[in-house]
């Protein structure tokens, strides 16, 4: 009994403890990411599947990068450039980045307008999309942060159901561990560009500016000096998070790589496709 208490404690700290880094994680997961994931497994098989060890070191480091400069400045990533770079510095970042977010976030609510339309087909995928852009809107408008980040926290559970589907499957694990340890490399082009895709939509620029914005939020709600001990739980939360996006990213291309390949699908253009087959 007293070690379940134990136990049971434990798990209620380690829940407490996640926060930015877990939203931002599961943020990674979003539907441009999942339909990219989707298409180098239908695409490849298992090939790609390697790429999940490969980007998790990339992730956790840039995302503590930008984690650590927003507590210690309270500032987010915009305004620390303003004030300690020449303007043109962040005008030539906001040039890079901006499209690539837009367009980012446009293709995420054209994903979920997508996904309503196939729930309910009588429904046109645009105005769900119009829906979802209103929600959003007014989440962010009339919500206070802490109350966002903990709804968005117990959402990101929905994941869980990606490291389910695989073993509804027969699966070959002495060919999945080994694609998995051993990088496989094709010299084309389709290949190549499809590497680009996965290092593009786990490292996205967006990243890194939500979650210095979310850090200093989460310093001002704590109200308390930055410590030693903040910032091992900012990297241990970082860490989990970007663990868990990876695991989520490892396998989605797993069973596309399985049930798609296998099953003569090869092409995935998006997340509706993904979920029709």
């Amino acid at each position: 009994m007293l070690q379940s208490k134990k136990i049971s404690n434990k798990l209620i700290r380690f829940w407490k403890n996640a926060g930015p880094g877990l939203i931002t994680g599961a943020s990674d997961d979003d539907p441009s990411g999942i339909a990219t994931y989707s298409q180098a497994g239908a695409a490849y098989g298992l090939t790609t599947l390697w790429t999940a060890l490969f980007t998790f070191p990339l992730m956790a480091s840039t995302q503590e990068m930008s984690a650590r400069i927003g507590m210690v400045t309270s500032q987010g990533l915009a305004q620390t450039l303003k004030n300690n770079y020449p303007r043109w510095v962040l005008y030539l970042i906001l040039l890079f980045t901006s499209p690539a977010i837009i367009l980012n976030i446009g293709a995420d609510i054209a994903a979920m307008g997508a996904v309503g339309n196939l729930l309910f087909r009588g429904i046109p995928a645009a105005y769900f999309s119009i829906l979802f852009t209103a929600i959003l809107l007014i989440t962010l408008i009339y919500l206070p942060y802490h109350k966002i980040a903990s709804v968005l926290k117990y959402l990101c559970a929905v994941l869980l159901v990606y490291l389910v589907v695989p073993f509804l499957y027969k699966q070959d694990w002495g060919q999945i561990v080994k694609a998995t340890l051993i990088p496989t490399i094709q010299l084309n082009k389709n290949f190549a560009s499809i590497l680009v895709a996965i290092l593009g939509t786990t490292i996205s620029p967006y990243l890194f500016f939500w979650q210095a914005t979310m850090e200093v939020e989460e310093v001002k709600r704590m109200k308390n000096p930055i410590n030693k001990k903040m910032i091992k739980t900012m990297k241990w939360d970082i860490d989990f998070g970007m663990l868990a996006s990876n695991l989520v990213m490892f396998f989605i291309i797993l069973t596309a790589g399985t049930v798609l390949f296998n099953g003569g699908i090869r092409r995935i253009d998006t997340v509706e496709q993904a979920a029709r087959h």
